[in-house]
């Protein structure tokens, strides 16, 4: 097993009402994060108080992380039980309304709230973040431009966004739409080293507009706390399987990018234009998504795009002992995405009868059985 690409799994989950299924008062959030912190230690606050994160120890081994995150998964379910609230991973609350958010009383929040104004309590999104160890820093930034092709691919398996505040969006992956009304984010300009990079990064904190490189929230991105590249771009997963075989993926498509130099390593305007059309239309249609294929001039079917992907990493899935995992992410395409599943429990909901909220009540309870399962 190849130990050199260390990974991390970061993931934020939903607070919910048991009874209405919609954000959590104040109070109530406040007595749930004071509970859970005592029961899990890596758990944190997110920017609203109807949200906790919670994060895997770096490790290369995928089934101890997919122990850790449910362990941690259930335990936080049991401590939200105890307070008459649901715990569930998905990419966007399909009953919380953005006049009803309280922000966390901590610095780097009241900050963002300065900043963003009303956007601020918009932001009900959850997201998974895969950190993978670059084995030198300083090549991360060819590293990142070359992983862009895939982003699109990778954020179809996760997507789990397909309501917002209490309406059906039309979208599979609505989060990356809510969260381009903040600055910074999107996909990260063609750098061509770190150099370029920090000089970019400089001239914005020297200039007051940001206090350093965390307040750039790109879809994928070097990290500032550790050598790796963050991946940004996918949704949170209630189903934990999903949220490790993407991880399995990504990480083998980062050793696949370093042990092949020349694997997109012409990334011009172009490519990254068709990856941001690639990642529109992967928040419209999920798994499936027809997504353009540079080398051919066409849109293919995102099983397609799949296959490339694994044929391409296999020898680095072995190398890095994921394999099975990495397998994995064709069951998602057989099963379908947390999207699907959420879009026909609301729709069997109206089918016998039941109004919007109540058949959206009905998706947020299966989202947290599915989160604690």
């Amino acid at each position: 097993m190849d130990g050199a690409f260390r990974f991390g799994v970061e993931e934020e989950y939903f607070l919910a009402d048991a009874t209405t299924g919609a954000s959590p008062d104040s109070a109530a959030a406040d007595r749930f994060h004071k509970a859970a912190a005592s029961v899990v230690k890596p758990a944190s606050h997110e920017l609203l108080k109807g949200q906790i994160e919670v994060q895997t120890e770096p490790g290369v081994n995928f089934d101890a992380a997919r122990d850790q995150l449910r362990e941690m998964r259930r335990d936080l379910a049991k401590v939200a039980a105890e307070h008459g609230l649901l715990v569930f991973a998905a990419g966007s609350h399909p009953l919380a309304k953005s006049r009803e958010q309280d922000t966390t009383e901590k610095a780097r929040y009241r900050r963002l709230e300065a900043e963003l104004g009303l956007i601020a309590s918009r932001t009900m999104i959850c997201a998974t973040h895969i950190h993978v160890e670059a084995p030198e820093a300083d090549g991360r930034i060819g590293v990142m431009n070359r992983l862009l092709p895939f982003l699109p691919l990778l954020l179809a398996l996760s997507v789990s966004s397909p309501f917002w505040q209490g309406r059906d969006t039309r979208l599979k992956g609505y989060r990356l739409t809510a969260f381009a009304e903040w600055p910074r984010t999107g996909l990260p300009e063609l750098f061509r080293d770190q150099h370029e990079y920090q000089r970019f990064i400089d001239l914005l904190v020297a200039a007051g507009v940001v206090e350093d490189a965390t307040f750039v929230w790109w879809h994928i991105r070097p990290s500032t706390r550790f050598p790796t590249i963050e991946l940004r771009v996918c949704d949170s997963c209630p189903r934990l399987d999903d949220a490790i075989a993407i991880a399995a993926l990504y990480q083998a498509l980062f050793r696949c990018v370093l042990r092949r130099p020349e694997l997109n390593a012409d990334m011009g305007p172009v490519d990254r234009g068709v990856c941001a059309s690639n990642i529109w239309q992967a928040q419209q249609h999920g798994v499936e998504a027809e997504l353009i294929d540079v080398a051919l001039a066409a849109a293919r079917p995102v099983a397609a795009h799949l296959d490339v992907a694994l044929e391409l990493v296999e020898q680095d899935a072995e190398a890095l002992g994921s394999s099975e995992w990495v397998g994995r992410t064709r069951d998602i395409l057989k099963r379908g995405t947390s999207a699907d599943r959420q879009l026909a429990a609301y729709r069997n909901a109206k089918a016998e009868g039941a109004a919007d909220d109540d058949a959206l009540r009905e998706v947020v309870r299966s989202l947290a059985e599915e989160t604690a399962s």
